[in-house]
């Protein structure tokens, strides 16, 4: 396969010479992205290098965790996990690869389709959050584990992933057991993004923001019960589990 690389105002791209298109389609929504982040969040980084793997096989040889994380996630949400993010790149499936995931699931092309945007956005929220750089190294897998369901939810929510994958989401809750609170690894990838979408509409996104700046010492209880004002964990919870249950029975 040739490689070849394409190229943006913030960002550089490696890809196989058959994907150049799409490469610089991606490229171009990765800026508008940067731009809507930057109304957020204070350092919407640029100067990122993106390598679009051709399968899964490609992208699981350029991170040797992968797999793991993959085993350790519900078979619903695993399609769900298409990259990773590093200090200067974003490794992540193709296009073509990305759609030959989704198979003949329009629900999860289209929320596909937000993968670069949530991978992007994965990074920034990792830049802004010292907690996060220093969970997320490699002797510390099962810390980051634990705060998966925030890296997750955060980042899938402000790339608008989360809205877009609001139909897989209800087939989830109409055919799994009932997720945990907040979602653990399995479910992180798909249900994690309800949990922030909840406390933006209950307390506003500069509450969102505020959660994904620090981890809480007390833990992830602790960090949601003093994010949603410091009420009784036992009432937030109900109130997410109520929030799910609308979202299951809607068509």
């Amino acid at each position: 396969m040739a490689w070849v690389e394409s190229q943006s105002a913030s960002f550089h791209c490696r890809h196989a010479s058959s994907c150049t298109d799409e490469a610089v389609k991606l490229l171009a929504g990765l800026e508008d992205q940067r731009g809507r982040l930057g109304s957020v969040f204070p350092d919407p980084i640029g100067d990122l290098t993106i390598v679009l793997h051709d399968g899964p096989r490609s992208l699981a040889a350029s991170n040797p965790t992968l797999p793991a994380l993959w085993r350790a996630t519900e078979r619903t949400s695993r399609v769900y996990l298409t990259g990773w993010a590093g200090d200067r790149e974003l490794h992540l499936l193709s296009p073509p690869a990305l759609r030959a995931r989704a198979g003949n699931n329009q629900v999860a092309a289209r929320a596909l389709s937000y993968a670069a945007a949530t991978l992007y956005t994965r990074r920034v929220i990792v830049q802004g959050n010292p907690d996060l750089q220093r969970s997320l190294a490699p002797a510390r897998t099962l810390v980051s584990m634990r705060w998966a369901w925030l890296l997750e939810g955060g980042s899938r929510w402000f790339s608008g992933e989360s809205a877009a994958a609001k139909q897989a989401v209800i087939q989830r809750l109409r055919t799994g057991p009932a997720p945990d609170f907040p979602p653990a690894m399995r479910d992180a990838p798909l249900l994690a993004g309800t949990v922030i979408d909840l406390l933006v509409r209950e307390e506003g996104e500069a509450a969102a923001l505020t959660l994904l700046s620090r981890l809480h010492p007390g833990g992830s209880r602790a960090a949601l019960a003093s994010a949603f004002g410091g009420r009784p964990m036992v009432h937030t919870e109900g109130t997410w589990r109520s929030y799910l249950a609308r979202l299951a029975g809607s068509r």
